[in-house]
């Protein structure tokens, strides 16, 4: 008990030096803090929004055969559609006899001809009249947010007579475990923790290690001092525990209230592509336990070792005497990650890929683990043996001065370099990672297609839909089979004129109309061969008749669409006269084909809408769920980003102002003796920049062969990212250029002997 008196008196009653240490540790240690508290609720907020949308999924009535009982309940139809790169989910409900509790965010269920919109889709409402061609009725109200995911969803509740939900399912209540599609499915979530591993967690405990050591030298010299008065070894580190736990305690605190402002802000704000209420970003008890806990445990571990010189040799403490070399084994981590990353960099250039199992799942994170310790533990070595080197060899004053302090004390360089060091290893990594996820499957075509089924469309209906404007090209493709065997292989079946055909594709050979043709293109892969002469069905609308054609002999070249092919080479083509007279076939998919650009696909949809409003519309190419998930990952990747350059910055700045404070009295003995202040700061430029440029070239390498690796098991196209080097090389100069000028003003020119004299 006495030594945390001692302590305790130690670090309010040691002067306005040590207080003012004292509070750089507690900020440090809440930027540190709150940066984790951000990190450790972003699984909270994606499990909230998923469980709003669970809340909202209905569940089906059945019966003892477990089929589901539709008379009397309400009906229930969920239609997402692309609006952009948004998804816009239109929930058709048409009520029942039997009493439901409404969804989730309603008062009520919505009557025929009204509709219930979110805030932000009443705002696009406003802005873009032409969107309420996709909402039959009139807008009634708003949904409210515990029936959102999130506040920038667009989420609409349409009301339809019970006659148009042909489609629809009974509804006995609202509200299920889970939602059918999480708004970042396991895998990405897997790519989301992995980065922030390596783009915020590592950099984090060095930020967290460099405020535990603030004014090491100076602390070490009052321990060793403590030591020598007859205090045990143990004591000791006791008391210099006091300290480092008190400013980690309160620099949690204050972490925790940044964050409370900060989730306050940006909540409101939202992030660029993803938004949250301010409720999913609360604090959960396990987060809090991690912050308010195990931060003060680290503190105390790092101030448990850094005294442990002054315990055991004090009087090497308090004569100044010369460092031992760094550790060989600081080499170990990096040696291992570096490993593991040129044995993937090797697989991948020899054309043998491993595939994402669970080995690499446990491998790649590990590897970028051991390698950002790596980076910070052989920092010291490498940095005392190169500023040895240049000692030796160099006859400039400053360059030697600077070379020798380094070569003295190389943990300093180790505290001001490893935040920047690892912000650049984490800006290699963060770049894999938006690599693999632009790869995600999307339209680049020149076209859009727009699938839907073509049983039930009226002939009014399917003509209005042929000939909306937006439209160049419509046909309507069918299955067949042969005799009453489904399962053998046939071609499909296209209906369409010679002229709809060359619409759709942009060359066609000599067609000639009123008969069946065999479709081939040469670039295309034949998905199989049927034997000309041979006979095929097509079921007809009824589900009873159908109709029976011969495969045509002749064939009719064709070149398709390049990036979203139109028809599969082996269809054959069938003039829409062949079939029955007000007969379609069954399983028919009506096909429209217009421009790709934003604009067009918005409009052509808002169209399609406004004609069949509950008709099931699948854009070709387009997973709008799929690029959602990506514009989230992206805006927390952009967070995470913005964290490990907040958290490297940050170590830099109180790394390089607590070094500068440190050796005031050197500085001041150096002035004395007569050297320049612009040989003094050309020292402390030296002495900050070349070990960093050194710590920054291994960054840019290692990141480099971690990036590939995580690519090359991430089962993309590309392995070898040669286009972002010279982007991360720019970037490293440009640390080193902002630590230079850092520099420059922590050389005073005011001489005070005073420093000297109470050395």
């Amino acid at each position: 008990m006495k030594e945390l008196f001692l302590g305790l008196r130690l670090l309010l009653s040691s002067g306005r030096g040590n207080r003012v240490r004292f509070t750089l540790m507690s900020v440090g240690g809440s930027i540190a803090v709150c940066c984790l508290a951000v990190v450790l609720t972003i699984p909270g907020i994606l499990a909230a929004q998923d469980a709003r949308v669970a809340a909202r999924q209905p569940v089906v009535p059945r019966d003892g055969s477990h089929k589901p009982v539709f008379s009397g309940f309400p009906l229930s139809l969920e239609r997402t559609d692309p609006y952009g790169a948004k998804p816009l989910t239109r929930i058709f409900l048409a009520r029942g006899t039997k009493d439901v509790e409404s969804p989730p965010g309603l008062s009520s269920f919505p009557a025929a001809g009204q509709f219930f919109v979110s805030p932000r889709l009443h705002e696009m409402l406003r802005s873009q009249p032409g969107l309420a061609q996709r909402f039959p009725g009139r807008e009634a109200g708003l949904i409210g947010p515990q029936g959102l995911a999130r506040p920038s969803e667009l989420v609409a509740y349409v009301g339809m007579p019970r006659g148009e939900l042909s489609d629809g399912i009974p509804v006995k209540r609202f509200g299920r475990g889970e939602a059918p599609e999480p708004t970042v499915e396991p895998a990405t979530l897997g790519i989301l923790r992995f980065t922030m591993v390596g783009v915020v967690l590592v950099p984090l405990a060095v930020f967290l290690s460099v405020c535990a050591r603030l004014s090491a030298a100076e602390r070490a010299r009052r321990l060793a001092a403590l030591r020598l008065l007859g205090m045990s070894a143990r004591e000791v580190r006791r008391v210099n525990a006091v300290e480092t736990v008190a400013a980690a305690s309160l620099g949690a605190l204050l972490g925790l209230g940044e964050y409370w402002l900060l989730n306050q802000f940006l909540s409101r704000v939202g992030l660029p592509g993803f938004t949250w209420y301010p409720s999913d970003g609360a604090l959960s008890g396990s987060t809090l336990g991690a912050c308010l806990l195990g931060c003060p445990a680290l503190a105390w571990f790092v101030g448990r070792v850094s005294a442990r010189k002054a315990a055991v040799n004090p009087l090497a403490v308090r004569r100044a005497a010369p460092e031992n070399p760094p550790s060989v084994w600081g080499m170990v981590p990096l040696l291992a990650g570096a490993g593991v990353a040129a044995g993937y960099c090797v697989a991948g250039a020899t054309g043998h890929a491993p595939s994402d199992t669970g080995a690499s799942a446990l491998l790649i994170p590990s590897m970028i683990v051991l390698i950002g310790i790596g980076l910070v533990t052989m920092l010291p070595r490498l940095c005392r043996s190169f500023s040895g080197r240049v000692a030796r060899s160099t006859r400039s004053l400053a360059l030697g001065l600077a070379m020798r302090r380094n070569e003295a004390e190389p943990g300093g360089a180790l505290r001001v370099a490893a935040g920047l060091v690892l912000l650049v290893f984490a800006a290699s990594l963060a770049q894999g990672v938006l690599i693999e996820l632009d790869q995600v499957s999307k339209n680049t075509a020149s076209i859009q297609m727009y699938d839907m089924p073509d049983q039930g469309l009226t002939a009014t209906k399917r003509g209005a839909l042929e000939h909306m404007r937006g439209i160049r090209a419509h046909l309507v493709t069918a299955p067949t089979h042969v005799g009453d065997d489904w399962r053998d292989w046939s071609p499909a079946v296209v209906l369409a004129t010679c002229a709809e055909l060359r619409k759709a594709v942009p060359w066609v050979g000599k067609c000639v109309d009123g008969r069946p043709l065999r479709l081939y293109d040469p670039t295309q892969v034949q998905d199989g061969s049927f034997k000309a002469g041979g006979k095929l069905r097509i079921t007809l609308a009824d589900g009873h008749r159908t109709m029976e054609i011969t495969a045509p002999r002749r064939t009719l070249p064709y070149r398709d669409q390049v990036g979203m092919p139109v028809l599969s080479s082996g269809m054959i083509l069938l003039p829409p006269s062949a079939l029955p007279e007000g007969l379609r076939p069954s399983d028919g998919t009506l096909s429209l084909i217009s421009a790709s650009d934003s604009d067009t696909v918005r409009a052509v949809l808002d169209r399609i809408a406004h004609i069949v409003p509950t008709a099931a519309v699948i854009p070709q190419g387009l997973n709008v769920t799929a690029l959602q998930q990506i514009a989230v990952v992206k805006a927390l990747l952009a967070l995470g980003m913005v964290l490990g350059a907040v958290i490297g910055v940050a170590a830099y700045v109180v790394a390089a102002t607590d070094r500068a404070v440190e050796r005031r009295s050197q500085v001041t003995a150096l002035a004395l003796l007569g050297a320049r202040p612009r040989t003094l700061r050309a020292v402390q430029v030296a002495q900050v920049v070349l070990p960093l440029a050194l710590g920054l070239l291994l960054a840019v390498t290692l990141g480099k062969m971690a990036e590939s690796s995580y690519l090359v098991t991430g089962g993309g196209a590309v392995f070898w990212d040669g286009a972002g080097l010279p982007l991360l090389l720019a970037g490293a100069v440009g640390v080193v250029a902002v630590a230079a000028l850092g520099s420059l003003p922590l050389v005073g020119r005011r001489i005070d002997p005073e420093l000297i004299r109470r050395d």
